[in-house]
């Protein structure tokens, strides 16, 4: 019995190389609560660079990086706009809410993932001491596996700095949007006054994320995540998988992209299933639930690993390869064959 599995649940799952194990081994290390640490001082500004930002901090995860730009962009009864799908208020444990006294104000999500502009607008509290001070919309990229337009980022962003909003993008994904479009990571952030990148998705590194804005918004977030309990000390081997990530780890998404748009085709000839048409690395499939425990086993039975839901996501990476592709695709129609036969 093999312990190898195809893991589609996300691409967090994803091991570090061993290149990437290597520089990790060898990176220089100090303390960075002290600003010590040239490795992690390297990948703040590499990202800084990168992204187009005056700064950039290094935190464990993309939960935190966001909280600490909500936190550094609002203050106690102040108000960010972000989407009902988005990750920031749906997908965090409400932390702004609980730990920085910002109330979040929803908004419905368009097919596209966007928000519309007339939503945002009507979302917009007056000066008035009945509501709170909305300052911050804050949009996702990509969202559940969908590239926001550009001319859409465009047009959002100059509206909500017209309205005297602050912007804020969760990036998780912004590296898959960005070769998806084929642009820059910086015209992939232009028009967002802070991004957070997850350096431990697509990319590769075992933990971390980056927040990226300006010097002064980052000598804000370093002091919000020293109380978060974010401040770390030798951190420089998880800074050099970050380093490496960035460097090696970005263009090669097309290659996953790629790998999704395979795996929906060929389940899209499955008679039964309806496949979303992917745009990135996530693939959605409708399950019926008489079938969800039984496909569950079949798949599982040939070393293939899901989480299971009537809308099913399937997200590919770098540690799955065409061929883990056509044998995922075998068992489902191996599955759904039989069942149809029965």
């Amino acid at each position: 019995m093999t312990d190898f599995w195809i893991d589609l649940r996300s691409d967090t799952v994803t091991k570090p190389s061993a290149a990437m194990r290597d520089m990790m081994q060898s990176a220089p290390v100090g303390d960075d609560v002290y600003g010590d640490d040239p490795t992690v001082n390297l990948l703040q500004d590499t990202a800084a660079n990168l992204f187009g930002y005056e700064a950039a901090l290094f935190a464990p995860s993309g939960t935190q990086t966001n909280l600490i730009a909500l936190l550094a962009h609002c203050g106690r009864g102040d108000e960010y706009l972000v989407g009902q799908e988005a990750h920031t208020y749906r997908y965090e444990g409400g932390g702004a809410a609980v730990l920085g006294s910002i109330q979040p104000q929803p908004i419905a999500n368009q097919p596209d993932g966007s928000l519309a502009l007339a939503d945002i607008a009507a979302q917009i509290k007056p000066d008035d001491v009945h509501f709170a001070r909305t300052r911050l919309l804050a949009l996702e990229n990509t969202i559940g596996g969908r590239v926001l337009p550009r001319e859409y980022v465009a047009q959002a962003t100059a509206f909500a700095h017209d309205q005297g909003l602050a912007t804020h993008l969760d990036g998780a994904r912004i590296c898959n949007a960005a070769v998806q479009q084929g642009v820059s990571l910086r015209e992939a952030v232009a028009g967002f006054d802070s991004v957070s990148v997850c350096l431990s998705k697509g990319l590769g590194a075992p933990v971390g994320s980056l927040l990226c804005g300006s010097r002064a918004l980052i000598e804000s977030g370093k002091r919000w995540r020293k109380m978060l309990g974010g401040g770390m000390r030798q951190a420089g081997m998880l800074a050099a998988a970050g380093l490496y990530a960035l460097r090696h780890n970005v263009q090669r998404l097309a290659d996953d992209h790629a790998n999704a748009a395979f795996l929906a085709a060929e389940l899209a000839k499955i008679p039964g299933l309806s496949v979303s048409t992917p745009q990135t690395n996530i693939v959605y499939v409708d399950v019926p639930r008489e079938e969800m425990q039984g496909l569950s086993d079949a798949l599982a039975a040939q070393h293939i690993r899901v989480s299971m839901a009537p809308r099913l996501r399937l997200v590919t990476h770098l540690d799955v390869t065409r061929a883990d592709m056509e044998t995922t695709a075998q068992v489902f129609a191996q599955y759904f064959s039989n069942t149809v036969k029965e």
